[in-house]
């Protein structure tokens, strides 16, 4: 096939642009790869501890690195929004992080951030942030005297489920966030909250309606947890408001008769 039916059977095929400005001998064999300035960096500093250095281990590990050098619920904050290893944040607006009272004693971790949390930066933000709202007002309780998280601190493109890389990557500034914050017991809203901090073997069986342990790397103790519906699940799913009634007033009644 000379040149000339070559091109016309390109035009055939749909091709109307040249993609490249000079043509390329495709054939030739490809230079050997260049060394990237970055890792001649890293190489000459290999040994060090400057900043320089490359993070050692694979992404997880990274994350539990930078997380257990947090010594307080503000540096935490602080490693997060300096942690590039997963790709959830680049495509998020927001970081969200924790937001309520650190010394209530008591901790709701919930679904991934929403889009209103991802444009406000604050979790359960929205409408299933104002349903939440009502829900804890029917056993006396106020988030504001709460400690409210998200169970990673980015959205998910699309609110799609964040897929276990990711999972495995954000966990650890969670857990985290659990040994430096101590609260007395744990309330998980939504199954992927119960999945990720409760053993397998409950997990399968969404349980609910009472006080499973989980058990937080980092922390000495399991911890009281009790895992129930979403916000977002019970205005999707009436049916379910009866079951989230329950485990509410399991919560007032192991709290006490005084607001937390």
């Amino acid at each position: 096939m000379d040149d000339l039916a070559a091109l016309r059977l390109q035009l055939e095929w749909g091709a109307d642009e040249a993609l490249e400005a000079e043509p390329i001998d495709r054939l030739r064999a490809p230079p050997p790869p260049q060394r990237s300035p970055t890792l001649r960096t890293w190489e000459g500093q290999r040994g060090g501890t400057s900043a320089g250095t490359p993070p050692r281990g694979t992404l997880a590990e990274q994350a539990m690195q930078a997380a257990a050098a947090a010594r307080s619920l503000e540096e935490l904050r602080a490693a997060i929004a300096a942690f590039d290893g997963c790709a959830l944040r680049n495509t998020a607006s927001h970081l969200v992080f924790a937001d309520g009272d650190p010394s209530s004693g008591l901790l709701l971790i919930g679904d991934p951030p929403s889009a209103e949390d991802d444009r406000s930066g604050t979790p359960f933000a929205g409408p299933a942030g104002a349903y939440l709202d009502r829900m804890l007002a029917s056993i006396g309780l106020d988030r504001g005297r709460l400690l409210l998280s998200p169970l990673i601190p980015w959205r998910p493109p699309g609110d799609r489920p964040p897929s276990a890389v990711e999972l495995a990557i954000c966990l650890p500034f969670l857990f985290r966030l659990v040994a430096l914050s101590e609260p007395r017991r744990l309330v998980l809203l939504g199954p992927l909250a119960a999945r990720s901090l409760l053993a397998p073997a409950v997990s399968r069986r969404r349980p609910r309606g009472a006080w499973l342990d989980a058990a937080i790397p980092g922390m000495p103790l399991t911890l009281p947890a009790l895992p129930t519906f979403s916000p977002a699940e019970l205005m999707r799913n009436s049916k379910d408001r009866r079951a989230a009634w329950a485990d509410l007033r399991l919560l007032r009644r192991t709290l006490g008769s005084d607001p937390v």
